[in-house]
């Protein structure tokens, strides 16, 4: 899914940068990191074990620099090192949501928010949406479109403001009256005056597009490539599942895509759409709505990964957000689809097809991202294996070997909760303790 485009702003491209790191500035956090602290150590009730998906007992996770530096049996004594004590908790890896769009969320409003606002009241509103999400447990996102997000990932990498790490997509790419064209529903004369979206918008038609908008994304700084491979249902269009692209196409934004090491992640509800990216070499489907037998089989043939975005689905399904939050032309397809997503997550688990946590975050509101392993667990998916989708499938999606398992030499990234998630899952809402590369950002009251 996708949120409305915005129209242009007639602020110099060159500009942009620099008033989004002005307009973040202003919320600088203030967190003592571990390295500033020496040695901490967290007393943890129980650890649970993404690699294997079991709940372990009483353990001390020692952290220094930003990583994890042991593990240890029991509540351990480290000498010099602070001590958090997490006794009543369980501990988890940090967890991953690999679909948001921190630079908008939707209200009643979004559509002629649009139209009003400017780049300075995205970048406030889209730090304060990092920070929620941050505080919910998630300290990584992928945020698939959005071009506030290049900059966010930035603002946060340089400590301007607290946020999870940010794989950033930027624009994504889709075809003339795709999904992710930012001109659908403009009237002929604003069109006019605009112009025909191209590859440096994230529009193309060609093979050659192809290429030209995968080495826009290297050059506007992406770290990930999303492509609209069907409609969608929040754009203003009336198809939400049609084909957009052929499946050269898609694998010419495959294939350029390994030349910049990019991952390619595909938009996909309709089922030959889904087919044709799956084809065409894509990492993951998002959505996946209308999902088939033989494509689940496809694939499970080539290590595609699947990320439902179940609490999207559930969003936009919600008869009062439908009649109160969308156009005309948008509520059919929010019904059919939006309903559909958490019967074809739990077909895909019971398939065997891999599957990543993805929420599809601004859809929704922010820092409600744990509610999507409740859904999971609604679907008859294992609570153990639906953390697991959040930590070690995560960095498989990702491509990232450092994070994702509290392991000695990985990322600092831990949460903590009161409660056992696998024995109840609504634990997940209650997460008190965050830390990020060794930097606490939540710690229980005393």
């Amino acid at each position: 899914m996708r949120l409305p485009c915005r129209r242009k702003t007639r602020m110099p491209v060159h500009l942009r940068p620099a008033l989004l790191v002005l307009a973040v500035a202003a919320c600088a956090p203030g967190h003592a990191s571990a390295s500033e602290a020496g040695l901490t150590a967290l007393q943890c009730g129980r650890l649970f074990d993404a690699r294997s998906g079991q709940m372990l007992g009483a353990r001390t996770v020692v952290v220094g620099e930003g990583r994890i530096t042991q593990v240890l049996d029991g509540a351990a004594q480290v000498p010099g090192a602070k001590l958090i004590d997490l006794s009543t908790h369980t501990c988890s890896p940090g967890w991953t949501d690999l679909h948001v769009h921190l630079g908008s969320q939707s209200s009643p409003k979004s559509y002629e928010e649009g139209f009003r606002l400017d780049d300075a009241d995205y970048a406030f509103r889209a730090s304060s949406y990092a920070g929620k999400t941050l505080r919910a447990g998630f300290t990584s996102v992928r945020d698939l479109g959005g071009s506030v997000s290049l900059h966010l990932r930035d603002a946060i990498n340089q400590g301007l403001v607290d946020g999870p790490r940010i794989w950033a997509a930027g624009k994504s790419i889709a075809s003339t009256g795709g999904h992710g064209d930012p001109t659908n529903g403009y009237n002929a004369e604003l069109s006019h005056l605009l112009g025909p979206p191209g590859p440096s918008e994230g529009v193309i038609n060609s093979v050659d597009d192809a290429r030209q908008a995968v080495r826009q994304a290297y050059k506007d700084g992406s770290d990930v490539i999303k492509i609209t491979a069907t409609g969608g249902v929040l754009s203003y269009a009336k198809s939400a599942d049609a084909p957009q692209f052929t499946v050269e196409e898609i694998r010419s934004i495959v294939d350029t895509a390994k030349d910049y090491g990019y991952r390619v992640a595909a938009h996909a509800h309709g089922a030959e759409g889904i087919r044709r990216a799956v084809l065409g070499g894509v990492t993951s489907i998002e959505h996946g709505t209308y999902l088939s037998d033989e494509t689940m089989t496809l694939m499970k043939q080539k290590g595609t990964w699947y990320v439902p975005t179940i609490s999207a689905g559930r969003f936009v399904a919600d008869k009062a957000k439908v009649e109160g939050y969308f156009p005309a032309i948008v509520r059919p397809k929010a019904q059919q689809v939006g309903a559909q997503i958490q019967d074809t997550a739990a077909k895909a688990y019971r398939n065997g097809v891999r599957i990543g946590f993805g929420t599809d975050s601004g859809v929704g509101p922010h820092g409600d991202n744990a509610r999507e392993f409740i859904y999971m667990v609604e679907a008859g998916i294992p609570a153990a294996y639906a953390l697991q989708t959040a930590t070690v499938h995560a960095a498989q999606v990702l491509g990232v070997t450092d994070q994702g398992a509290i392991e000695p030499g990985l990322r600092a990234d831990i949460v903590a909760m009161p409660g056992n998630p696998l024995e109840d899952i609504q634990a997940v809402l209650g997460v008190d303790f965050v830390m990020k590369d060794g930097t606490v950002y939540a710690e229980p009251s005393k």
